[in-house]
């Protein structure tokens, strides 16, 4: 009896996914490569390292008027409960009044949150507390031009020109085409108008072999994002690094692009992995809620196989998708209107052209299968997806397909650990 007999129970061991809230879990091959990214501590005192790198960026004197104070979205694990009311306190400790700070929640393209996803977000107390402002990026008379990069005008919402004083909080994990996230990303897209995001994220950039995972150096996307920034950049980029628990174990704060470049180097060393060889079936997820909140997002997590899996092989992902495909964003249509791959590669400039343009690039590399309690089959076959009921059973078939000397990679935690096979990775946007 071997291990890629699907009776061999005996062979298997149970693997735990990041799925949703929960989790879950799965019987995998024993002999499977798990991997996963070095699990830091949480800071003994997280409050007070943020408070620290905060009152050691911010300066001395505050120009008049309101201070803005940036926080990722709902689809971000970002520990906003943890940062914020540091923040604030550190704030009220130099003697700005409640009624002089404005939280903007830094949506890019995402849908607003309603009442009580914010209140669960940043907690009720600041919702009642401060004034909160919910980007639209569709709103243009909200935004405002700060000058042009590349010809084109970049536009940011007025509530946050508004502020003389500007503290930007994120935190730091690889990104599938921007290198890494937090820093810049905060305002652009966090706060860009859509028309700004639309080149951000242009079909050319997007398919550009340097627009990748951990890359920031002549990165297109990157590079347009920090450029864009910088027309109107913040006071202090604040961006913390988290563990599995969302727990916060590093804090960086200081002036852009310095105080990003220092996060991502840290974060570089404990989530970017090395292996020699591609795997026939790779098992990933989209690192949980609420990063697996639709599947627009989980693509994602398939980018994360995508970078393992050898040609013609498999990815599994599973992703909750509790919002759904979503309804709201272009994604949903782009995929409804194509017919093949190529359709999904050649998409119009237009809002979520990006993500699909991605998930195209990952079907021409290889199939994907998806488990979700949020979709339905037809859902999943609509975005040429396989529906997959029992992840091991879907793992131990194909193994058995591949015959002897197959080979499964899990990626418990998803994109939140990059694993390169030697030499093949960092060319996958050029396929």
């Amino acid at each position: 009896m071997t291990a890629l007999d699907t009776s061999a129970v005996d062979r298997l061991r149970p693997v735990r996914l990041a799925y949703g809230t929960e989790g879950l879990v799965v019987e995998l091959p024993d002999d499977a490569t798990v991997l996963t990214p070095t699990e830091l501590p949480a800071l003994d005192d997280e409050a007070a390292a943020v408070r620290d790198a905060l009152s050691s960026a911010l300066p001395a004197t505050f120009a008049p008027g309101p201070v803005a104070v940036v926080f990722p979205d709902l689809t971000r694990p970002f520990p906003a409960r943890t940062v914020l009311p540091a923040v604030l306190a550190e704030l009220a400790q130099r003697g700005i009044a409640d009624d002089r700070i404005r939280l903007l929640c830094a949506t890019g393209t995402h849908r607003q949150a309603s009442d009580s996803e914010m209140r669960d977000l940043i907690g009720s107390e600041l919702v009642d507390r401060y004034r909160v402002h919910d980007h639209d990026a569709t709103d243009a008379d909200a935004h405002a031009e700060v000058g042009r990069v590349d010809g084109v005008a970049v536009r940011i919402d007025r509530a946050y020109l508004e502020c003389p004083t500007r503290i930007l909080t994120g935190f730091v994990e690889p990104h599938f085409f921007a290198g890494y996230s937090g820093g810049p990303k905060g305002v652009c897209p966090g706060l860009a108008d859509l028309t700004t995001v639309l080149e951000a994220h242009s079909p050319a950039r997007i398919a550009d072999p340097r627009a990748t995972w951990t890359v920031l150096d002549d990165n297109p996307v990157h590079d347009f994002v920090r450029r864009a920034v910088s027309l109107a950049p913040p006071t202090v980029s604040l961006d913390v690094s988290i563990n599995s628990q969302r727990r916060v174990t590093a804090v960086f704060g200081g002036p852009l692009p310095e105080s990003h470049r220092q996060a991502c180097d840290f974060v570089q060393r404990t989530s970017v992995l090395q292996v020699d060889e591609p795997f026939d079936v790779v098992v990933t997820s989209n690192a949980g809620h609420p990063l697996d909140r639709n599947l627009y997002q989980a693509v994602k997590g398939m980018t994360a196989g995508e970078r393992v899996v050898r040609e013609g092989g498999l990815v599994v992902c599973v992703a909750a998708c509790g919002d759904g495909i979503p309804d709201d964003g272009g994604f949903g249509r782009l995929l409804a209107a194509a017919e093949t791959v190529e359709d999904l590669l050649g998409p119009p400039s237009t809002h979520d052209q990006w993500q699909v343009q991605v998930l195209g690039r990952i079907l021409k590399h290889a199939s994907v299968g998806l488990y979700s309690e949020g979709l339905d089959d037809a859902q999943i076959r609509s975005a040429m997806l396989e529906p997959v009921d029992d992840v091991s059973k879907t793992v131990l078939r194909r193994l058995a397909e591949v015959g002897e000397g197959a080979r499964c990679c899990v990626l418990p935690e998803g994109p939140l650990t990059v694993v390169s096979v030697t030499g093949i990775a960092d060319t996958m946007n050029s396929k």
